[in-house]
């Protein structure tokens, strides 16, 4: 599968990027209609300490995309977070395609 990363005020990270493909690739072998990812990290400033460090993913799937982001305290946080919402939006797509 391909995946994309775009980074916005924040330095491109391997670290990053390996843990990314990691979580989307689990996702990819259990839904095998995901063509592609887009994932962008982008860094904001906050009074919130909690937020601010931004993970978003848009799926490329038939008929329409994925999309969801994530604000924490860190980018692993995000990214985590981020999975387990794309996983829940994938099975309720999954479950629409059985009932056809």
């Amino acid at each position: 599968m391909n995946i994309n990363f775009q980074y916005h005020n924040v330095t491109a990270s391997d670290r990053l990027e390996i843990l990314t493909s990691k979580k989307l690739d689990k996702l990819f072998k259990r839904y095998d209609f995901v063509v592609n990812a887009d994932v962008y990290f982008k860094a904001q400033n906050t009074s919130d300490v909690d937020k601010g460090k931004i993970c978003k993913v848009r799926l490329g799937t038939p008929g329409m995309a994925l999309f969801t982001e994530a604000s924490n305290s860190t980018f692993e946080l995000s990214v985590n977070e981020v999975a387990r919402e794309l996983e829940t939006q994938l099975r309720k797509r999954k479950e629409k395609f059985n009932k056809k």
